[in-house]
């Protein structure tokens, strides 16, 4: 059977809104959390291990079954972001779950303040849970008394989570008009998207054009809502947990050290060359004295190559089952449950994710696909994430998954697999060259492009602070732009909205980080398993099994990598520029030709245009 574009099946989880079987989740979780609170009495300082693992696990069922009711929820939604009926459950689910939450508070307040002695005794003999303990009691110099713990919880329900659904469903309603093939179309943000790789360049910046223009109009009101996030983050994280910066509480939240953030932005910030150095010779393959900002991922080749979803499935899967049998049946796994949402709709969510929620459930992956080789390599790297969660299905509900840093590893890798495979079976060689400058392109996006959304988001903090407007920070990230970019590209007004449109940085304040340190790190695996072949794949299914079962710096200790040595992430920066140097030996006469010629074609039709308008003109008076 063909694979074909479909929805998702949600009734897996349960079979509708109006089910008993979801009212029996609400009802179940209040019976755990009522018969939980009988244990409070019970935790003194000697409790027994046998006693505090039977704790564990009664938490653990409560967990599980949040999980399921949160993935419901959450999955219905980014289905379609306008239904009522999803915005209803939405919004029941997390402030049924806080206030839940705050019932069974004590148990982890209890935790983070047992002595040092009883609980490394209890963590000895926890199995399985000991790294969320051990995580747990990281926080210990940042939690606040019960009572107050109880009331940020219920303040982020009706607060800033509230604030970030309210941002999705406005941007998930929008509309954008842009002409294409010579008809003015209504749009979604991922049909507009794919415009920006077309090879015409006046479409591609009208693909840019019809979306800022939308979120100017709103950019005041989203940047309001986006500066009242981050009042919340400072007056919870720093004025009342205490943390040292902005970013220090995602960072002990991932478990990473402070000092190996540091190191991974400072070295990006010390290699904008190396992108600058790209953009300057891509111009030139595209025909162009100088690439503007609407160029960065513009193919090189005429080719509109497409391939239908039964061609890129296949692909992906006999991809990863050439790296590993058992990694193409995990992925094999998301299509036979039906546990993929592929198609295009009005009011589903942007973009693309993988939600695992239980580890011996297949997670639900999302997408919104057009058939262009980009979204081939973002299933691949989207069931990536699938497969890690897979791997980890031994691990507790608690461990399986794994931190944000390390979540990107296999994503990333995964799209690796499928362009080797894409650049060893394709025989045109334009082609050829368009993946590898792919590859570059993606680079950016992925490390660069993420790490600057991070120093945005400092400077954002810091300037929130000061009682900076909506129009100092649109005016702070284009002066962002302008250090990456340097002298490199020509750079519009317009992209001063760009921020308002980057839902992480609202959703999961420094989350973006994740993604340049998981790219980074897999160059580095990627360049082992190119040395080691065979040996190396042991080794690499070992890392991702884990979980999220260790830390990320003791899992990658094992790899032999030290993520606070800058050196580490300028290996990665040094291989981005070897890639450079390989393409620019490339030749590019055949490429200045065609671009000359279709450059020279827009100048005779706009010059036609404009005789016309002239001729118009004089006919009128």
């Amino acid at each position: 059977m063909p694979y074909k574009l479909s929805s998702w099946d949600l009734s897996q989880l349960y079979p509708g809104f109006e089910s008993a079987e979801l009212q029996n989740a609400f009802d179940m979780i209040e019976e755990q959390v009522a018969s939980f609170e009988g244990v409070r009495s019970k935790l003194t300082p000697d409790i027994s291990t046998e006693q505090f693992m039977q704790i564990m696990k009664a938490d653990e069922v409560t967990t599980r079954i949040a999980s399921k009711l949160q993935a419901y929820a959450g999955l219905s939604f980014t289905a379609d972001t306008q239904d009522q009926k999803s915005q209803a459950l939405q919004a029941r689910v997390m402030q049924f779950l806080a206030e839940n939450q705050n019932r069974a508070l004590f148990f982890s307040l209890w935790w983070k303040e047992l002595d040092d002695a009883n609980a490394k005794r209890l963590m000895d003999a926890s199995g399985d849970y000991r790294y969320y303990l051990e995580a747990m009691r990281n926080f210990k110099p940042h939690t606040l008394s019960e009572a107050e713990e109880k009331i940020v919880n219920l303040k982020n329900v009706t607060g800033v989570n509230a604030l970030g659904n309210l941002y999705d469903s406005i941007t998930n309603r929008y509309v954008f008009k842009m002409k294409a093939n010579g008809k003015e179309k209504d749009m979604t943000a991922a049909e507009l998207f794919s415009y920006r790789y077309s090879t015409d360049p006046a479409v591609r910046a009208a693909s840019y054009q019809a979306q800022f223009k939308v979120y100017a109009a709103d950019g005041p009101i989203l940047g309001q809502i986006y500066q009242t996030i981050l009042r919340d983050w400072h007056s919870e994280n720093l004025t009342l947990r205490k943390f040292k910066n902005f970013i220090a509480p995602r960072n002990l939240s991932n478990d990473v050290p402070d000092e190996a953030v540091e190191a991974l932005l400072g070295v990006a910030r010390r290699n904008t060359g190396v992108f600058q150095r790209y953009f300057k010779m891509k111009a030139k393959h595209l025909g162009m004295k100088k690439m503007r900002r609407y160029d960065i991922y513009a193919p090189l080749a005429a080719s509109k190559k497409k391939y239908d979803w039964n061609t890129a499935v296949n692909m992906v899967l006999d991809a990863f089952a050439g790296f590993s049998p058992k990694v193409a049946d995990l992925a094999k796994r998301v299509f036979d449950q039906n546990r993929i949402d592929s198609e295009i709709r009005k009011g589903k969510r942007g973009g693309a994710f993988c939600w695992g929620f239980l580890p011996e459930e297949t997670p639900f992956v999302m997408v919104n696909y057009q058939g262009n080789s980009r979204e081939v390599a973002t299933l691949a790297h989207e069931l990536g994430h699938a497969i890690h969660a897979m791997l980890a299905e031994h691990h507790s509900a608690y461990t399986f998954h794994s931190s944000l840093p390390l979540a990107e590893t296999a994503s990333t890798f995964a799209e690796m697999i499928l362009i080797d495979k894409l650049l060893a079976e394709e025989k045109d060689e334009s082609v050829r060259r368009d993946i590898l400058f792919k590859q570059m392109d993606d680079a950016y996006a992925t490390v660069m492009r993420q790490s600057y959304f991070a120093l945005f988001e400092k400077t954002a903090h810091e300037l929130t602070q000061k009682n900076a407007s909506v129009n100092d920070l649109s005016k702070a990230y284009l002066d962002n732009l302008k250090e990456q970019f340097g002298d490199s590209l020509e750079l519009s007004d317009e992209f001063k909205w760009e921020w308002v449109g980057i839902p992480h940085i609202y959703q999961v304040p420094f989350y973006v980080y994740a993604y340049a340190f998981g790219q980074l790190l897999v160059y580095a695996l990627y360049q082992q398993f190119k040395e080691e072949g065979e040996s190396f794949k042991p080794k690499y299914l070992k890392i991702l099994s884990a979980g999220g079962s260790e830390s990320p710096e003791r899992i990658l200790k094992e790899a032999g990598v030290d993520i606070r040595d800058a050196k580490f992430w300028q290996g990665g920066f040094d291989f981005l520029a070897r890639l450079v140097g390989e393409l620019e030996k490339l030749p590019v006469e055949k490429a200045k030709k065609r671009d000359a010629k279709s450059v020279k074609g827009k100048v005779k039709s706009a010059k036609r245009k404009a005789v016309k308008k002239v001729s118009k003109a004089k006919k009128k008076k």
